[in-house]
């Protein structure tokens, strides 16, 4: 059965086939909010929004591929006539690619910056002229801990996420004069979603993502959460706070770690064929939730990662600062 308890709130949420966008809408539908289901695809959409009525939601389903301006204007007009107001707008659609930078196609870094940065800001663009009507409303922007911290062989994929970040302190500044109108960030580690088997792969080597890997129901949760207790900025994950402090007291170190690590693991890994993944059309596989790539993991494992890394790259860092002070001038 569902629970109610909100009513008469609507929620739009893009990316909603799979993964976070997926786990999201069920936990919303759980609370008696009205949904705006979208994404490129109808068919996943379709499949989501049966079940969903099945449990009593009530559900629209607006397929809309999100680097298109003027479908996301119509997707947000769509969205008013069905619920009368639209409370909150979760920004969710991301793509990426994993390759070198000379290695990825120019069309698929453009296809990675329309989506993941152009795409919100065309989201933003059509919903805050509703919330400055209706003097109320929260847009959640899924960023990542890659907007605190470049992943090489991503470059794209961190330039839209960086831009993200930059997009929302700037509309955050906009609307301070609005008190009931919230921009809201969340910054998510590594997630198990069925992104991760989707993503463009040109490194012509099989990709596996690292453990531990975040649950995609926990990102819902803190998502959920913004509806009623908004915050600018939400990490989830122990792992996205050791990239931040790490980032911020060695940010050359911390990369060039990172980057031979990704050295190591492909001079390793099986060969695999080279392919666009999701960047230019939909993966059409079944919508799920998880990705199917986490592992047992212990609650302490990632607190433990986490503190390792901080203690490396702190030390790092200072035996760094000190070496620069006893160079002869």
């Amino acid at each position: 059965m569902m629970t109610t308890t909100t009513s008469q709130r609507t929620a739009v949420l893009t990316g909603a086939s799979s993964g976070i966008g997926h786990a999201t809408a069920e936990l919303f539908a759980e609370r008696g909010w009205r949904l705006v289901l979208a994404a490129r695809d109808a068919e996943p959409l379709e499949a989501l929004a049966i079940a969903l009525r099945a449990k009593g939601a009530a559900v629209q389903v607006v397929p809309t591929d999100i680097g298109d301006n003027a479908a996301v204007v119509a997707l947000a007009e769509a969205a008013q006539v069905f619920g009368g107001t639209i409370d909150l707008w979760f920004a969710n659609v991301g793509v990426g690619a994993v390759g070198r930078f000379e290695d990825v196609p120019v069309a698929a870094h453009e296809q990675i910056l329309r989506s993941n940065l152009l795409g919100h800001l065309y989201e933003a663009h059509a919903v805050l002229p509703i919330f400055l009507q209706q003097g109320h409303g929260v847009f959640v922007n899924m960023i990542s801990m890659v907007g605190f911290a470049a992943a090489p062989l991503a470059a794209a994929y961190s330039a839209s996420k960086f831009g993200l970040k930059g997009l929302s302190e700037a509309l955050r500044a906009e609307m301070a004069a609005h008190p009931h109108i919230h921009i809201c960030d969340v910054y998510p580690a590594l997630v198990d979603t069925p992104a991760l088997d989707h993503a463009a792969n040109y490194t012509g080597k099989a990709i596996h993502p690292p453990t531990p890997l975040l649950d995609p129901q926990r990102v819902a949760t803190a998502v959920v959460r913004l509806a009623d207790h908004p915050r600018a900025t939400t990490l989830v994950g122990a792992q996205n706070w050791a990239a931040r402090i790490g980032h911020a007291l060695a940010p050359t170190l911390s990369l060039n770690i990172v980057d031979r690590w990704f050295e190591g693991y492909f001079a390793q890994a099986r060969p695999a064929a080279v392919t666009p993944g999701n960047l230019f059309q939909s993966p059409g596989d079944r919508p799920r939730v998880d990705g199917g790539f986490r592992k047992p993991v212990t609650r302490r494992l990632p607190l433990l990662l986490a503190g390792g890394t901080l203690l490396a790259l702190g030390g790092a860092a200072l035996l760094g600062r000190r070496a620069s002070r006893t160079e002869p001038s």
